[in-house]
């Protein structure tokens, strides 16, 4: 009886763990007309993300293969991430947004900066509309678009970490910072 049920109690542990590692990712067939980056966008993933998990180095795919998705950003993360984008980025082009939010994403990935979105945009000290409250208010839809392709394309950008707007910056320690790109009024760095 004792190894009925200590093999009953493996048999469970293993069908459990290959469950959870279901649920973790998905899978997607390949339809005609599908890319990469409608496929990132569609699963709030990045390309790099579904090329890792597919041992892909290109971007062919071809109708009727069947891709692992990774595990996607948070419903509560991509809404965070957009309030963010639309305190930060007010009043800026779509392509200020998207680095924007491509910011924070870079800073998860980086072993600088804590490894949440959350835990980004809430580090003390590092966001001006954490700390006034306007990251509190509702999501544009461009903001929503940009943190949406910044997801899909992560990784792939210049590895900003940083970004501020001189005209109105009151500290300008990120000047001494290597610029990687300026997109309105917002100058990004690394």
């Amino acid at each position: 009886m004792k190894k009925f049920i200590i093999t009953l109690m493996l048999v469970t542990a293993i069908l459990f763990s290959g469950m959870s590692a279901v649920s973790a990712s998905s899978v997607h067939t390949v339809k005609s007309g599908d890319t990469l980056w409608k496929i990132a966008n569609n699963y709030g993933v990045s390309v790099n993300g579904i090329k890792q998990a597919n041992n892909k180095s290109g971007n062919m795919i071809y109708a009727g293969e069947r891709l692992t998705i990774p595990a996607a950003v948070s419903a509560a993360d991509r809404r965070l991430l957009a309030q963010l984008v639309t305190a930060e980025a007010k009043g800026e082009p779509y392509a200020g947004q998207v680095a924007v939010a491509t910011v924070i994403l870079n800073r998860v990935d980086s072993s600088k900066f804590p490894n949440t979105i959350r835990g980004v945009i809430y580090e003390r000290g590092q966001f001006t509309p954490v700390s006034n409250g306007s990251i509190n208010q509702a999501p544009t839809a461009s903001a929503v678009r940009a943190v949406n392709e910044a997801i899909a394309f992560r990784g792939q950008g210049s590895g900003s970490l940083f970004f501020y707007n001189p005209a109105i910056a009151t500290n300008h320690w990120n000047a001494t910072r290597t610029h990687t790109i300026t997109i309105g009024n917002h100058v990004f760095a690394k």
